[in-house]
């Protein structure tokens, strides 16, 4: 008895010091992680509704188990669960954390919180119970370790990240191991993940939810994903290189599916009919921007439990399928930027919350079932064709209305019946109606929003018809043909704080006096004369925060004096004298197209957050200053058509941000500075039209980022060597150094660098540009025959101009790999040889100049290929033979070619026929000095080329050397190469004669 007593006892203590030594690591563990951290709760994740700092009450006074966050196992007393989602944590994880020692858990939280760019530790695949781990928006960065796939009992993985430049990065190698490994799984969550890979086959057959978003996907969607039995939500969306088709049997996954986003995915397909049989249970259907075309199907109005159905931005066409504008359960509606077209039809539900239809073509009257939509909050229909009257009564009922968008439509809007605007209502556009009078606004008391630009306004409009707007924040009435008074000495609202009057006939500013409290105002592209009055300066001293007065009549700004001012644009006025210099705050100022005269003052260095800069086409002279260069902040500095004179900075900080740097149209001097190679971001730099005097500067392919580089009519000399180094030049798209006196052969290791050249990217086809919305880069570039200054640089639009220059040889077959190329000009250079068939692989191709050269032969026939070209310039040279016929060659004129007596047929007036004799004869002359190209000499040219065909190719050919010793070595070899070629093929053709011959004669 007393043995088993003391058995009892031991056991019991045993367990009582297993429980309790392990309970106090692990509170000294969880103290150690705090004290690891400092708690600022603004520092969480955008996405953290209620931030809580949970560890801010952990202390020893009480059991850690009863700790916030902390979870303990009822009978072991372990840690199992730690959740410090949203708890303000600042500071680092690395693979010595404390976290580390808890070993038995089995969920870990530490989402949005920031752990200032740590690396996710491979000690995380060390919790062998963990179940659920979510480390999502925390500021991790750097790779994921292939660790976490150890974790085959997980549940949940969430590391996703949203909105954050810093991304995490998951090779493809781990990212089908983390599938093929993680069995259990439900829950993935990689939004934002830099993955950069294909999608693999083989997920869990448990998965509940994947979330794929934005993580650099390409390739085609396996069927399998929407064959997974248990999905409910899949997020592929913005993975642009991805591509799919929709499944032609049921998706297995279809019953359980609630949320499908493919935003960005590439169809390029219709939308099947079977998307709404299959579909039934959908709440959440995103499929914008994914090329869909061809019509809605009326399957759709099947889906009657979702409530978000976005199908804009694609090439949908038809009507609007009856009974999808009336779905039960459907809360929003974004069919925006299609080819939709006819009359809307009748609204039968009351749950919509949203509708946007901008974009399309709707016709026809808006319906009077619009105001049955009680919950309606935003109603957009502009960019479409309706028409007629739309009388307020049409929206008084709807009590939660915000937003009415109806611009561009051909509608006038109209309160007959004198109704209340809703309470609610505080954003109304109705740009470009057919609006002539503004009646209507009398009882829009609540409006904060209001736009009605582009209309049929005319005459004086008086302040005391927005004076009861007391909410009123935006107001815009540009592009009418009024002018504001205020003859009733009204007050603007107070809360007024944007002024958009741009082209409307404004003289004067004294409408203004009352309007105290402006951020924004807008009045540029009016008639405003004289200079800015010292009362409207002292009235937004305090306030003003970006003032556009350009294109107006302005003659003197003697000063800017506003404290608050981050944008000013001053841009074609009449403004003359120095350089007003405003405050240190001012981050954008544009005062181009003046007559500023004088230096440029050195105290414009003071502005140490400018961002941009445009002096442009003053007549500025004297120096640029030194400092520019160290102004950090500065992105775009353009100086461009100026008097300036000396030596461009030389002190371009390593810092430095600046991106757009134009200097062309001035006297600079000496040569290109080589600290410009500290600009990484830079993108464009045009020093075109200057004195510099220098040699080609390979150093700036070094630049990772330069798109733009214009060197042209400059003293720049010598020939253009390339560095070894492997990335040259890697985004060059836009290169001119015509009007120099470089010289030496075509630079081929140029070529071989441009890889942004050698490949076209379907995506860039629409017009995107290098330039701010606000600022548009410009260059002057010769395009299809004649120089413009192309004020927003496209990126496809991708020039080479080598043009007046002393470029000798050969023309490189390479230049034809430059497949994106819309312009190419190496005219009046001295190349020599034939023309390159490669370069009828330049299939983009828009302009062509090989003009004012010593080029040979014929016209490659490969060039009928090239349908996009326009302009096509040949002309003097000592081109030969027929002029290739068909597509764009039927529309060049006799200019492209003159200057080369030995081409014929269109649009040249020699036939082309098809003797052989004739077309060699013109094949020869055509490459010999004009001198040369007399009857008497081809006569003996080509009795010598006959005794070599009778006596033996050598013989002939070297009393051809004899006879032309004094000529040019080029194309003699090129005669020497034709004949050599001409005499062996008749020699073949004798040689199969007489082997006819016998064999008929043994017949």
């Amino acid at each position: 008895m007393g043995y088993a007593v003391m058995l009892l006892i031991v056991f019991l203590c045993h367990e009582v010091s297993s429980s309790i030594l392990p309970h106090k690591r692990q509170t000294i563990s969880l103290l150690k992680f705090k004290q690891s951290f400092t708690i600022h709760p603004s520092a969480v994740s955008y996405y953290c509704l209620k931030p809580h700092p949970k560890t801010s009450s952990w202390n020893t006074s009480r059991d850690c188990c009863s700790w916030d966050g902390v979870v303990c196992d009822d009978i072991t007393g372990h840690v199992i669960e730690l959740d410090l989602g949203c708890s303000g944590l600042v500071g680092t994880i690395d693979s010595n954390s404390s976290l580390f020692q808890l070993s038995h858990l089995q969920s870990l939280n530490l989402s949005m919180n920031n752990f200032d760019g740590s690396h996710i530790s491979p000690e995380f695949g060390k919790f062998s119970s963990l179940m659920h781990l979510d480390l999502s928006d925390s500021n991790f960065s750097g790779q994921i370790p292939s660790e976490i796939s150890h974790l085959s009992k997980l549940h949940s993985l969430r590391l996703s990240k949203y909105f954050d430049s810093n991304k995490l990065r998951l090779t493809t190698h781990d990212f089908k191991s983390l599938l093929q490994n993680l069995t259990q799984l439900r829950e993935l969550h990689l939004s934002d993940i830099n993955i950069s890979s294909t999608i693999p086959l083989n997920f869990s057959s448990h998965l509940t939810t994947l979330r794929l978003s934005e993580t650099g996907l390409y390739g085609i969607i396996p069927e399998s994903i929407f064959h997974l039995p248990n999905l409910e939500t899949l997020r592929l969306d913005f993975n642009s290189e991805l591509s799919g088709y929709f499944p032609k049997t049921k998706w297995n996954s279809s019953a359980s599916l609630l949320e499908l986003d493919l935003t960005l995915v590439n169809f390029s397909c219709n939308l099947p009919e079977s998307l709404g049989y299959h579909l039934t249970s959908v709440r959440y259907l995103a499929l914008e921007r994914c090329n869909l075309r061809g019509p809605i199907p009326e399957s759709l109005s099947n889906l009657t439990r979702v409530e978000y159905l976005y199908l804009n931005r694609n090439s949908l066409n038809g009507t609007i399928p009856p009974g999808m504008l009336s779905l039960p359960s459907l809360n929003t509606i974004d069919l925006s930027n299609n080819h939709l077209s006819g009359p809307l039809e009748d609204f039968k539900s009351n749950s919509l919350i949203s509708i946007n239809l901008e974009g399309n073509q709707l016709q026809g009257h808006l319906p009077n079932s619009i105001q049955n939509l009680v919950n309606l909050v935003l109603l957009d229909l502009s960019f479409n064709n309706f028409s007629g009257r739309v009388d307020a009564s049409l929206f008084t009922n709807l009590k939660q209305l915000q937003s009415i968008s109806l611009s561009y439509n051909n509608i006038s809007l109209t309160n007959d019946n004198k109704v209340t605007w809703p309470e609610s209502l505080d954003w109304l556009e109705l740009v470009a109606c057919e609006v002539k009078e503004l009646e209507f606004l009398r009882s829009a008391k609540l409006l904060r929003h209001l736009d009605l630009s582009f209309n049929n306004f005319s005459g004086r409009v008086d302040v005391s018809l927005f004076s009861n707007l007391k909410q009123l924040r935006y107001l815009s009435l540009s592009y009418n043909n009024i002018s504001l008074t205020n003859d009733n000495k009204v007050t603007w609202p107070e809360s007024l704080d944007t002024l958009e009057l741009v082209a409307c006939e404004v003289k004067e500013l004294e409408f203004l006096r009352s309007a105290k409290k402006l951020q924004w105002l807008d009045l540029s592209h009016n008639k405003i004369q004289g200079r800015i009055p010292d009362w409207a300066w002292s009235n937004w001293m305090s306030s003003l925060y970006a003032l556009n007065m350009s294109h107006n009549m302005l003659t003197s700004v003697d000063s800017i004096p506003l404290q608050s001012l981050d944008t000013i644009d001053l841009r074609s006025n009449l403004l003359q004298g120095s350089l007003p210099i405003p405050s240190n705050s001012t981050r954008f100022f544009f005062i181009s197209h003046n007559n500023l005269s004088e230096e440029i003052p050195s105290s414009i260095c003071n502005l140490t957050s400018l961002i941009m800069l445009d002096l442009a086409t003053n007549n500025l002279r004297g120096e640029i200053p030194q400092c520019f260069g160290n102004i950090t902040s500065l992105q775009v500095l353009d100086i461009r058509h100026n008097n300036l004179s000396g030596n461009i900075p030389t002190t371009f900080s390593n810092e430095s941000s600046l991106s757009s740097l134009n200097l062309h149209g001035n006297k600079l001097e000496g040569k290109i500075p080589q600290s410009l190679t500290n600009c990484k971001q830079l993108e464009v730099l045009d020093l075109g039209d200057n004195h510099l005097n220098d040699t080609f500067p390979v150093w700036l392919g070094t630049l990772p980022q330069l798109k733009v580089l214009s060197l042209r009519f400059n003293k720049l000399h010598g020939p253009i060597r390339t560095s070894r180094i492997e990335n040259m030049f890697p985004e060059l798209r836009i290169i001119d150094l015509s009007y120099n006196a470089f010289s030496g052969n075509l630079p081929s290791s140029l070529f071989q660098h441009l890889k942004a050249m050698r490949t076209t990217d379907p995506s860039m086809e629409a017009s995107r540009y290098r330039g701010n919305t606000y600022y548009q880069d410009s260059i002057a570039v010769v395009s299809k025959g004649y120089e413009r200054e192309i004020v927003r640089i496209l990126f496809l639009y991708t020039t080479i101009d080598l043009s007046n220059n002393k470029f000798e040889g050969l023309i490189p077959n390479i230049m034809g790999d430059l497949i994106a190329l819309r312009v190419l000009n190496i005219s009046h250079n001295g190349l020599v040889g034939h023309i390159p068939s490669s370069l009828g692989s330049l299939s983009l191709v828009e302009s062509l100049d090989l003009s004012s050269n010593h080029l040979v032969g014929n016209i490659p026939a490969q060039f009928t290929s090239l349908t996009s070209l326009e302009v096509f310039n040949l002309s003097y040279n000592n081109l030969e033979g027929c002029i290739p016929q068909g597509n764009q060659f039927q529309t060049f004129e006799n200019n492209s070619y003159e200057g080369n007596d030995g081409l014929r047929g269109f649009p040249v007036t020699k036939s082309c026929g098809d003797d052989h004799a004739s077309g060699t004869t013109y094949a020869v002359s055509g490459q010999l000095d004009d001198e040369e190209t007399n009857s008497e000499f081809l006569s003996d040219f080509w009795k010598a080329a006959l005794m070599g065909y009778g006596s033996g190719l050598c013989i002939g050919i070297s009393i051809v050397y004899f006879m032309m010793s004094s000529g040019k070595p080029i194309w003699f070899a090129r005669i020497i190469e034709e004949l050599e070629h001409k005499i062996m093929m008749r020699r073949r053709k004798k040689q199969r004669r007489q082997r006819n011959c016998r064999r008929r004669n043994n017949h």
